[in-house]
């Protein structure tokens, strides 16, 4: 199986390299990893992996030049897609943090910066970017949906300020709050996957998490 990850100047690819590698092993998939922003890489790929950190300018921005029309190309014959952090924000129309810039639009929605409120304990507004430890809780349609949820519930490694706002409730998976802020921390459209958090610094819970998005892959693979 031929996994790409995108490998722009925007966020660290070496941890989900790692990530992919441990998982796929796991499960007793071969598979070949590429890291690579290249065109021609992309539409070879049977997986599309695509982290990102940063800014959904700068990230747009990188797929110019023809990775856009790629990863779209691959997402409309069926290729599965797993984005993680801005991944996920990417699929969606635009973000409030880069007016002008455009995401894929493969979700309809946008990506609206977190308010989480005033933590009355210290009196003070809660702290941006959302970092650290927080709990995915599937939505009542994920719950029905499965007694093995691709998502699990549980905790995983956040680090981001903006999050996206689905305009279809459908596509949630999980959500998660913090202070007054309740945002989707998961979504999927058929093979089209993104988690806000990061599953590669999530120990068990996200190796996990990658471990049955894999094994999914790899049933629904025409042998």
């Amino acid at each position: 199986m031929r996994i790409f990850a995108l490998a722009t100047r925007v966020g660290n690819v070496r941890s989900v390299l790692r990530a992919l590698d441990r998982a796929t092993s796991q499960i007793d998939l071969a598979a070949e990893i590429t890291a690579s922003a290249d065109v021609e890489v992309v539409r070879r790929a049977d997986v599309l992996v695509v982290p990102g950190q940063g800014s959904f300018g700068a990230f747009a921005e990188a797929l110019d030049g023809g990775l856009r029309e790629a990863l779209l190309e691959r997402i409309q014959a069926g290729t599965p897609y797993l984005g993680i952090c801005l991944g996920l924000q990417i699929l969606f129309d635009e973000s409030d943090e880069a007016p002008g810039k455009k995401g894929l639009g493969v979700l309809a929605g946008r990506v609206s910066r977190l308010v989480p409120g005033v933590d009355p304990e210290l009196g003070r507004p809660r702290p941006l970017p959302h970092m650290g430890w927080n709990r995915a809780e599937l939505t009542s349609t994920a719950a029905a949906d499965s007694s093995t949820p691709l998502v699990a519930p549980a905790h995983y490694y956040f680090a981001h300020t903006f999050a996206a706002v689905p305009a279809d409730a459908g596509v949630v998976l999980t959500t998660t709050s913090y202070g007054d802020a309740t945002f989707a921390s998961a979504v999927r459209k058929d093979d089209v996957v993104g988690v806000q958090f990061h599953p590669e610094k999530s120990q068990r819970a996200g190796l996990s998490l990658l471990e049955r998005f894999f094994s999914e892959v790899a049933r629904k693979r025409p042998r």
